[in-house]
C-alpha cells in the first residue's frame, strides 16, 4: 500500500473519530403531548455520554426531567413533575418551569416605572407571583434550534405582547438548555424589549437527590448556601427591606448543614412566617459577570452533588413548605413537605418597589441576560 493511501486512509479514521466525538452529546426531539386546542406540545431530550440527561418541554420551557446517576451506577430522576402533560395542565404548580416575566413576588402587584403605576395581574393572594396568573410557566414556547456535539441543547423562544399581565413593552424572550459530558446543564435566560420594562427569569425545578418520591426526602441532604445576609418578610412574603445576618440563627448554610436543622424551628418567626424556608439569601458573590457557586447539595446515601451557580445577586430557597399530599407527580408519588427544594437564582423579591435592592429596569436596546447551571456530579 502507497503512502499517500495510507495517508488518505488515515485522514478518513482520524476524520471519523473527531466526528463521533462531536457528537458525543445527542439531542432527541419528541412529541410530549397535545394542548386542548390541537397545539403539540414538544420534548427535546439531552444526553451527555457520562449518563445524565434532561428532558426539556415546551410547555413552560420546562425541565421536565434530569436523570443521575449514582455512585454505583444507578439512575434516578432529581426533579419533581409530571410524567405527561395532563398533569401540568391539570395541577399547575412551579416544577422546573421557566419563570417570568418577573420571578419572585411583586407586592400588591404593583409597581411604578418613569411615573407611570403599572397594576400586575394578581395569583397570591394581593400579590403577583412568578409573572402573574398566566405566567410564563403556562406558555407553550417555539423550538427555535435542536443541537448535538461538546454539547447537546435547545433553544425555545416566547413573544410576550405589550400589556401582558400587566406588564409594559413587547418582549422577545429566549431560554436555551445546553448538557455537556460532565454533567453540567447550562441555562442561557435571554430578553429584549420596545419600551422601558423591567424583567427577572429564572428556572424553577423542585429537587430531591435521593430521587424524586423517595420516601424520606430531601431534609437528610445537606445544603450550602454562600451568603451571609438573607431577606426577612413580612405575614405576606414581600420581604421587609432588612438584610438580616444569618450568624447563629436557622438561615446559616454557610457551612453546610442537614436541612432537617432548623425546618422545624418555631422559636425564629421567620420560619414561622414561611411555613420553613422560603426566602432569599443575599449572595456574598453579588451580581457577577460568568456563573459562580449559589448553592450546593450533597446526599450521603446516594454520592450525588447538586451545585447551582449563577450571574445573579439572590437565591430564593425553597423548602417545599406548600406541598401537602394533594398532588400526584411521576410515578404516582404524592408530593408531600420537603418532598423537594427549591433553589432560584434570581433578582431580589419586590426589587421595583424597594430601589435599595437595585434595579429590574430593562430598555429598548439592551439585552437581558441571565445565566444558571444545575452542575452534577457523584462523591465517594
Amino acid at each position: 500500500m502507497g503512502i499517500d493511501v495510507r495517508n488518505s486512509l488515515l485522514a478518513l479514521a482520524t476524520m471519523a473519530f473527531v466526528g463521533n466525538a462531536a457528537v458525543a452529546a445527542e439531542a432527541k426531539r419528541d412529541t410530549f403531548g397535545t394542548l386542548p386546542g390541537g397545539e403539540k406540545v414538544e420534548s427535546v431530550t439531552l444526553t451527555g455520554e457520562n449518563g445524565v440527561s434532561a428532558v426539556i418541554i415546551t410547555y413552560g420551557a420546562t425541565l421536565q426531567a434530569l436523570n443521575v446517576p449514582d455512585r454505583n451506577g444507578r439512575v434516578a430522576d432529581i426533579t419533581l413533575g409530571h410524567d405527561a402533560l395532563a398533569g401540568y395542565l391539570e395541577q399547575p404548580n412551579y416544577w422546573g418551569q421557566t419563570i417570568g416575566r418577573y420571578a419572585n413576588r411583586i407586592a400588591g402587584g404593583r409597581f411604578v416605572l418613569d411615573g407611570e403605576k403599572y397594576q400586575l395581574s394578581r395569583n397570591d393572594d394581593d400579590n403577583s407571583l412568578h409573572g402573574g396568573v398566566e405566567g410564563f410557566d403556562k406558555r407553550n414556547w417555539k423550538i427555535e434550534s435542536v443541537n448535538e456535539g461538546q454539547q447537546a441543547s435547545v433553544t425555545l423562544t416566547l413573544h410576550s405582547a405589550d400589556g401582558d399581565q400587566g406588564y409594559p413593552g413587547n418582549m422577545d424572550v429566549s431560554v436555551t438548555y445546553a448538557l455537556d459530558d460532565n454533567g453540567s446543564l447550562v441555562i442561557d435566560h435571554k430578553a429584549e424589549t420596545d419600551a422601558p420594562t423591567i424583567v427577572n427569569l429564572t428556572n424553577h425545578a423542585l429537587f430531591n437527590l435521593a430521587g424524586e418520591g423517595s420516601a424520606l426526602g430531601v431534609y437528610d441532604q445537606k445544603l450550602t448556601i454562600p451568603a451571609s445576609h438573607y431577606l426577612p418578610v413580612n405575614e405576606k412574603l414581600i420581604p421587609t427591606g432588612e438584610r438580616r445576618a444569618v450568624s447563629g440563627t436557622v438561615f446559616d448554610f454557610t457551612k453546610g448543614r442537614l436541612m432537617s436543622d432548623g425546618i422545624r424551628d418555631g422559636s425564629d418567626e421567620q420560619i414561622v412566617m414561611g411555613r420553613g424556608w422560603d426566602h432569599n439569601w443575599i449572595l456574598d458573590k453579588g451580581r457577577t459577570e460568568k456563573p459562580e457557586l449559589a448553592a450546593r447539595v450533597e446526599h450521603a446515601q446516594s454520592g450525588r452533588v447538586l451545585e447551582v451557580l449563577s450571574t445573579e445577586p439572590g437565591l430564593q430557597f425553597y423548602s417545599g413548605n406548600f406541598l401537602v399530599g394533594d398532588i400526584v407527580g411521576k410515578n404516582g408519588h404524592a408530593y408531600r413537605m420537603g418532598a423537594g427544594i427549591a433553589l432560584e437564582p434570581q433578582l431580589f423579591p419586590d426589587t421595583p418597589n424597594q430601589p435599595e435592592f437595585g434595579s429590574a429596569r430593562l430598555n429598548p436596546g439592551e439585552t437581558y441576560h441571565h445565566r444558571m447551571i444545575y452542575r452534577v456530579s457523584v462523591e465517594g
